[in-house]
């Protein structure tokens, strides 16, 4: 249905509708301007809440756990639908919002126009009826006047008083206003005819024009109304499928939760490598007392016979787990705290090796950084000699030096840790060996004690064996860190086999932590010399200790030469 034809003469009305029209739309822009609000908040509030509980950790707090690797995967799903509640808000924010906020200017600005024109035809029509009337009203006045004169003019002719002069004067005066009447009669239809010409291209042509267009525009508006509203839900829509990838993510995280493996990182964290404590051994401290074989008394035998009769009293096994108790004892109370060490000593076996590890990891990384750096100098270094327009070849040799020197430290490093991490590892091994040969070890003969806590029956290893030939000067006395005999010596864990050697000349060994041995014995060798002269060996017997390096011919295992 067309306004202009239904509603031509309703423009008030239709003034007040379109009107309204633009305020509805404005409203719905409102709507949505709140709509994205809350969705930008929402994001906002959730991205704070995932730095809230997802804050920034150093290397060595990254969580092992599958409950918190799976709570920190959720965090990071609730992050990137975060992101899609700000792309919603984005999407409402340009096509939505910002859409309707255009159109709103234009529809207004378009409104302005066609009612401008309205009211310019309208104002027209007025101007038209309004010179209608005056010709109208003209005419009439002028009719009025000649109706007047003529009845002045019978009055004075049909007078036998009144003077020819006055009769003619009469006479001329009806002709006169009977002219003019004539004349506004004429103008008087000529506006009319003009009037109801206008009024019908008013209300047949201008006024149809001026309505269409506005309805033309009202439907507009509708139309983008409904746009909006398909954009409004196109919005949501169109990141349904990420959000439900999201929602994926964290299902699959919380599938991912493994209470087996976390159960297995607690042991692996916290495991420190140090066998169980085994049995205290029974003590008897009424050895040296006497009974009677009848009454059960004490007997009155002296040691000294009871030594004759060749029965050995019971004495503590040193090399019991239990008999060195030397920084253990805290596997029952508090641990004391230790100073941090360069080798992680200070740590558990296990976790020791787990930190040498790490950092053999890390100095490996910076190696090959080094040595990446190294190669690329060298090929700038070779473009530069082959082209020197393109630089100076010396002007990189200052800094491959110093890259070269650092790979030097860097290797050095290594392979120190290598050292370290070989020693943990051994003596890690060669803990399941001494588990199965702890009970033997109880029952050893007593004997005299070597510098290792055991005791050995043979007394060919005397400290005075035959010399056959001149020693060698002997190096320097060991004399390292007073307690490092006790860590060394009361260490639970042996260290392994990497060679063997055979004695050149005989060595008594009187100072502390050293080693007797004859020429010609052959012992293991379980430590290389470190540069102060002296290596560290183990008899068949296992005892333990230093022998001078120049003593002895030493055989390396060539698997074991870097250990």
């Amino acid at each position: 249905m067309s306004w202009g034809t239904e509603l031509w003469d309703q423009f008030d009305n239709l003034d007040k509708h379109t009107q309204w029209g633009i305020d509805f739309l404005e409203r719905y822009a409102k709507f949505v301007k709140e709509r994205l609000d809350i969705e930008q908040n929402y994001a906002k509030q959730l991205r704070n809440l995932v730095k809230k509980y997802c804050p920034k950790r150093s290397k060595d707090e990254e969580p092992r756990f599958t409950s918190c690797l799976s709570f920190y995967a959720v965090l990071n799903e609730l992050n990137d639908y975060a992101g899609q509640r700000e792309v919603v808000a984005e999407e409402m924010a340009h096509k939505v919002y910002g859409e309707l906020m255009r159109y709103s200017q234009d529809l207004k600005a378009e409104r302005k126009h066609h009612l401008q024109e309205g009211r310019k035809a309208q104002q027209y029509l007025d101007h038209c009826w309004k010179q209608m009337d005056n010709s109208k009203r003209k005419f009439e006045r002028e009719c009025k006047e000649a109706e007047k004169s003529q009845i002045t003019y019978d009055r004075l002719d049909n007078d036998i008083n009144a003077t020819k002069s006055e009769v003619e004067k009469a006479k001329s005066q009806f002709y006169l206003r009977t002219h003019m009447a004539d004349e506004s009669k004429n103008e008087y239809a000529a506006q009319l005819q003009n009037f109801n010409a206008e009024q019908w291209k008013h209300f047949n042509n201008a006024i149809p024009h001026i309505f269409k267009n506005l309805q033309d525009m009202d439907e507009r508006r509708t139309v983008k109304l409904g746009e909006t509203y398909r954009s409004f839900a196109e919005a949501e829509r169109r990141v349904i499928p990420i959000v439900s990838k999201c929602l994926e993510g964290m299902v699959s995280a919380a599938k991912a939760v493994d209470e087996r493996r976390d159960s297995g990182i607690v042991v692996e964290s916290f495991k420190s490598g140090f066998d169980p404590p085994g049995d205290f051994p029974f003590e008897d401290f009424s050895q040296n007392l006497s009974r009677t074989g009848s009454d059960g008394t004490i007997s009155s035998t002296p040691k000294g016979d009871r030594e004759r009769d060749g029965a050995p009293g019971p004495r503590s096994d040193p090399k019991h787990p239990m008999s060195r108790t030397k920084n253990k004892l805290w596997l029952f109370g508090k641990k004391p705290k230790a100073p941090s060490l360069e080798d992680f000593s200070h740590l558990p076996p296990e976790q020791r090796r787990k930190r040498l590890q790490q950092r053999i990891d890390e100095l490996s990384k910076e190696l090959q950084k080094e040595m990446d750096q190294r190669d690329a100098l060298n090929k700038m270094k070779d473009v530069y000699e082959k082209n020197p327009q393109m630089g100076d070849p010396s002007s990189l040799q200052p800094k491959i030096s110093e890259t070269i020197c650092n790979m030097e430290k860097l290797r050095s490093e290594i392979h120190k840790n290598e050292t370290w991490l070989s020693e943990v590892e051994g003596k890690q091994s060669s803990r399941g060996d001494r588990r199965h040969s702890a009970d033997n070890h109880h029952h050893t003969p007593q004997g005299r004690e070597s510098p290792e806590g055991s005791y050995t029956d043979d007394t060919s290893q005397e400290h005075h064996t035959p010399h056959h030939r001149s020693g060698p000067p002997q190096p320097g006395n060991p004399n390292p860190d007073p307690h490092e005999f006790d860590d060394e010596f009361d260490d639970d864990d042996p260290l392994p086999v990497i060679g063997h050697c055979k004695a050149l000349y005989s060595f008594d060994g009187q100072n502390e932590g050293t080693l007797v041995m004859a020429e010609d014995e052959v012992l293991y060798i379980i430590e290389e010399d470190k540069g102060d002269g002296w290596t560290r060996a183990r008899k068949q017997s296992g005892e333990e200790g230093y022998v001078p390096t120049s003593y002895v011919e030493i055989t390396m295992e060539k698997n074991s030469k870097g250990s």
